[in-house]
């Protein structure tokens, strides 16, 4: 009788100390969207659980083949991961949660390690486009292979052409990476590199990409079998900008430019052919000086400003300039005096010539 009566109390009092114990275990509280610390306690092939210490374990909701082989090679069971929450119960009562941010993280991270030791790692060619190409890593992340950062090494480029690369430049707020084939200078190397590439100097290059804002140029370093890269914005081709000033030049041809400054982000030089030659605004200025009167026909009006034509130039009379109550009409003849030049836009700025100053003419 007394051997039972044993029993029952320490049954009683193991009992007791099993609820004690587990209602010490604070249980957490879930809204969607949250994201929570938890310990991944099942890693299979089917199904995957994270303690995150709620009534039940959360199940880890993915379908994506490559996020779900990110997974299974980057994380490892036991260890502590970050998910967010997607429903906090489910109809079996479990929490539905992601890993896609926390893994995320982790392939940036690994990114971020391997820009900074310029480790080369394999990815796979996907697209062809005019200005380079469209890669894509082992971990499913898409970056681009410019023109200018090929070399003739590794054979013609095409998808689904596997090919060598470092991280050239890398930001994940705009979801931006730039792989290259080149090797990639430390930023001591480059400004040792500055003193052959100072702004004014004259060099010769050879176009490696033709893109849409520009050309690509490699430039040989004086008493190295080096190259840097250079850029020959489109807006430094030609003073008189035309359509056709991208396909002056074709991938291969030598060109002769000056160096007008440094993109120290990219490691690039910035490049100008029209500085080779006098700017022709120049000779504008001499024959319209400011004070000078000139007579103009009106080209066209738009939001108020009056553009007019002045042989081989353009003038502009703004809208504020223009008399109270006065309407130009298109072909009429304009008398007015040279106020300004504005060689950005290449134009003449225009006050009309007024009989009798308008009352409030500004």
């Amino acid at each position: 009788m007394s051997h039972l009566s044993t029993t029952k109390s320490s049954a009683a009092t193991s009992m007791a100390e099993l609820m004690a114990k587990t209602s010490s275990t604070p249980v957490v509280s879930l809204k969607k969207g949250d994201f929570i610390k938890g310990i991944l306690t099942r890693l299979g092939k089917k199904e995957i659980f994270v303690d995150i210490q709620s009534k039940s374990q959360a199940i880890v909701l993915e379908h994506d083949p490559k996020m779900l082989k990110n997974i299974h090679s980057l994380l490892k069971e036991g260890q502590t991961v970050e998910v967010s929450v997607i429903s906090p119960e489910s109809e079996s009562g479990q929490p539905v949660v992601s890993l896609r941010r926390f893994i995320s993280d982790l392939i940036w991270q690994h990114l971020e390690a391997l820009k900074k030791s310029q480790e080369k790692i394999e990815v796979t060619i996907q697209e062809v486009t005019k200005g380079g190409y469209v890669s894509l890593t082992k971990d499913g992340i898409t970056g681009f292979l410019p023109n200018s950062h090929t070399t003739s090494t590794q054979g013609t480029l095409i998808p689904g052409k596997t090919i060598s690369v470092s991280i050239a430049d890398l930001n994940r707020e705009d979801n931006k990476i730039i792989f290259s084939q080149k090797t990639t200078m430390t930023p001591e190397e480059f400004r040792a590199l500055l003193a052959h590439f100072k702004p004014g100097t004259k060099v010769s290059g050879e176009v490696t990409s033709v893109t849409s804002f520009g050309y690509f140029v490699t430039l040989k370093i004086p008493g190295t079998e080096s190259t840097i890269d250079g850029l020959i914005h489109v807006s430094e081709v030609a003073w008189e900008r035309s359509e056709d000033s991208l396909s002056l030049y074709k991938v291969g041809d030598v060109v002769e430019v000056v160096v007008i400054g440094v993109d120290r982000d990219s490691y690039r030089i910035d490049l100008s052919l029209k500085r080779l030659q006098a700017d022709p605004f120049e000779k504008v200025k001499e024959r319209f000086p400011l004070e000078k009167q000139v007579s103009a026909t009106v080209l066209r009006t738009e939001d108020g400003n009056v553009y007019v034509d002045l042989g081989d130039i353009e003038g502009l009379i703004k809208k504020e300039k223009v008399p109270a109550g006065t309407i130009y009409e298109v072909g009429q003849t304009v008398s007015a005096t040279v106020t300004a030049h504005d060689p950005r836009r290449r134009r003449v700025e225009l006050t009309p010539v007024l009989k009798e100053k308008p009352l409030m003419y500004r």
